[in-house]
């Protein structure tokens, strides 16, 4: 199985959405091979929105499902993408 799919998630209001997307990213865990997670943060504060970067290792379905359960969240918005030298058929 290729892994050429990278999925960002951009969470706002972290501290209400983060269980949830977590949730999420749990149930669906097994087609997860990497995931950084970044925020900005400096000396005076931690910013409440944050990035997270998923390389996915699965079916169309299932990302595509994934893709979906994290869009249906309010303040979060997931989108994928393909990197491939293969022709897309």
């Amino acid at each position: 199985m290729k892994c050429h799919t990278i999925m960002g998630i951009l969470v706002d209001n972290r501290n209400a959405s983060a269980p949830k997307v977590q949730e999420i990213l749990t149930k669906h865990g097994c087609i997860i091979k990497a995931r950084l997670g970044l925020h900005e943060v400096d000396e005076k504060q931690c910013y409440d929105e944050g990035l997270i970067i998923l390389q996915l290792c699965g079916s169309d379905g299932e990302i595509e499902e994934l893709q979906k359960e994290l869009n249906s969240l309010e303040r979060v918005k997931a989108k994928k993408f393909v990197l491939s030298f293969e022709e897309e058929s």
